[in-house]
């Protein structure tokens, strides 16, 4: 999330809309957005019905705690960014591009939490749709 916040400015010169999607409460989300300093709109789908359609899996517990993931937890809670647990620790999200006519122009599944595309490859992707 951090490198897509940083090319925040990137995306808005380009149009995009950035919205995060959170099945937790309004209360976590907005907890999260806070505690990352997160400018774009928060939206809650508590049952999750989104991240069933887009196929985000849930993570096996080797990806929780492997050794990966506590290098970046560390790293999260040393910068400040760690925040509560959120109500199901081992559901995992992703990444979702969609253009104005709908059209899914990009959808990356994290197979762990720490498991995100970089910001560069997203902007490619849409500048190429914008082609």
């Amino acid at each position: 999330m951090s490198q897509l916040r940083k090319s925040d400015t990137d995306f808005e010169s380009l149009g995009v809309d950035v919205k995060v999607v959170t099945f937790d409460s309004p209360k976590m989300g907005k907890q999260y957005v806070q505690g990352r300093g997160l400018q774009w709109p928060m939206l809650h789908d508590e049952d999750p019905v989104l991240y069933q359609a887009y196929g985000f899996q849930r993570a096996r517990l080797r990806k929780l705690i492997g050794p990966i993931a506590i290098f970046k937890y560390v790293l999260q809670i040393l910068s400040g960014h760690a925040g509560p647990p959120g109500k199901d620790i081992f559901q995992m999200g992703g990444n979702v591009l969609i253009d104005p006519n709908g059209i899914v122009k990009m959808h990356h599944a994290s197979s762990g939490p720490h498991d995100r595309p970089d910001a560069k490859d997203v902007l490619a992707v849409v500048r190429q749709a914008m082609q």
